[in-house]
């Protein structure tokens, strides 16, 4: 017979929310367990319960919002740094994209709102902000298989040695990094697909086969595609997109 487990922690497992998430959602008594209500934080359950949330949690659910942002060189992708700003201060009306038609700009939208993975100082591209712990989850939990894709624009020369090397066998940090797709997509420009997001990493991958990166841009993270959306400028996600 399986352990019991932790009820918060079965909750972030299963997507349903984040931990922090379900704390709030167990103690204001949102969670039903075989359809018992729950309301004690710590509550351990058994692995194969049947979980619900109740209409309030589905409706605040609803309400969150996420952001997609095309961040541009200069601005950090979560806590401010000295002489640097976070890429959230971007999120203003006069910065929304007029091409993405969506519900009035809220201040409620930016509270709570965090950035789902990093993107460096200096670098562009698709960077993606939410308020919902679940989106967060799926991005940059520990079990995360999304892709991100990158252009990147590169200086020196790349042996076919190298090119396998940045494909599947190098290393960073003192662990192996999980195989990654790399091609050439013009004679100066690589294309990165990757499944994970190690401080720097395409820079530092690039460093051990002798390239210097001159330019790195976001194109796509899962699903969804930087596509058109103009640098500095944001959209909310849609209900109908997904990652």
């Amino acid at each position: 017979m399986s352990e019991p487990i932790r009820l918060s922690k079965l909750m972030s497992e299963r997507g349903l929310c984040s931990r922090r998430e379900a704390d709030v959602y167990i103690e204001r008594g949102w969670v039903w367990v075989d359809e018992v209500q729950v309301d004690t934080l710590g509550t351990k359950v058994a692995p194969d319960c049947t979980i619900r949330l109740n209409r309030e949690a589905a409706l605040q659910q609803s309400q969150r919002v996420t952001v997609l942002l095309h961040k541009p060189v200069g601005y950090v992708s979560g806590q401010p740094e000295p002489g640097y700003e976070p890429a959230v201060v971007l999120i203003k009306p006069e910065h929304r994209w007029t091409d993405a038609p969506s519900p009035a700009f809220s201040g409620h939208w930016l509270k709570g709102l965090a950035p789902a993975g990093r993107l460096d100082i200096d670098s562009t591209g698709l960077l993606v902000l939410t308020q919902d712990g679940r989106i967060a989850k799926q991005l940059i939990g520990e079990d995360s298989d999304i892709e991100k894709e990158y252009l990147v624009r590169v200086a020196g020369r790349l042996s076919e040695e190298g090119m396998r090397l940045l494909n599947h066998g190098l290393s960073l940090d003192g662990k192996r990094l999980i195989p990654a797709q790399v091609s050439w997509q013009n004679e100066d420009q690589l294309r990165f697909i990757l499944k994970e997001g190690k401080k720097r990493q395409i820079r530092r991958m690039c460093e051990l086969v002798g390239l210097r990166v001159v330019g790195l841009k976001r194109v796509r993270i899962g699903r969804i595609m930087l596509g058109n959306l103009p640098m500095g400028e944001w959209r909310l996600l849609r209900p109908d997109e997904g990652f």
